[in-house]
């Protein structure tokens, strides 16, 4: 086989979270007095953590004051809602198991607070996810390496039988900065197109697709 490890990105590409959390930052927003926003303009706010969501969507005039009191009563009421509308994608549980069959180490890195990102990967991919390197943990986020070097070192893995799998640029340019080969999801929080045009050369658009490249049939 062509790779022993497949690290994921977890919202937008194993989960699709953008319901919960499109809905949790514009309750927010409607609490601290400011504008919504569209499911498609919170899209493309993701992808860089949650304080960089906040900042996006935030009123252009608010202060750093601002801005912490919207990421404290979202991370409060996200903490409450981001399991109503979440689930994982069409055949992501079907693909985890055909990996686990054939001996392929599953790891999760994501921007997500690291202890929030464990248990979800716990509760919809129990026994499925070897390591989870999350955000809010000392290291850097993505687009940074250090969550991919993590993981290589917990698991004992070469960089040459890794494979980086996310739905963003943000993960295309993680994959790039850790030197391992990254393949780009289209069901995700970006399409194609924008995918392209941000360096994306391989994309997928369904789970089983993946199975090609990672076994090299």
């Amino acid at each position: 086989m062509k790779y022993k490890l497949v690290i994921f990105d977890l919202d937008g590409t194993l989960l699709n979270t953008l319901d919960d959390l499109a809905d949790s930052c514009n309750a927010v927003l409607v609490k601290n007095n400011m504008p919504v926003h569209t499911k498609d303009e919170i899209r493309m706010f993701l992808g860089n953590g949650i304080r960089k969501l906040i900042e996006r969507a935030v009123s252009e005039e608010s202060d750093e004051e601002t801005k912490n009191k919207v990421l404290s009563d979202f991370t409060a009421y996200y903490k409450e809602h981001s399991l109503d509308k979440t689930k994982p994608y069409d055949g992501i549980i079907e693909f985890f198991s055909e990996l686990k069959t054939r001996g392929i180490k599953i790891a999760v890195n994501t921007n997500k607070n690291e202890d929030v990102s464990k248990e979800i990967c716990e509760k919809y991919f129990p026994g499925f996810v070897d390591i989870v390197a999350g955000g809010n943990a000392g290291r850097p986020f993505k687009p940074d390496s250090a969550g991919v070097k993590l993981i290589l070192s917990s698991l004992e893995i070469s960089k040459e039988k890794t494979l980086f799998v996310g739905d963003s640029e943000v993960d295309y340019q993680t994959g790039i900065n850790a030197g391992i080969d990254v393949v780009n999801v289209s069901w995700g929080f970006r399409d194609e197109r924008f995918l392209r045009e941000h360096g994306a050369e391989k994309i997928v658009h369904f789970p089983q697709e993946l199975l090609k490249i990672i076994f090299n049939s």
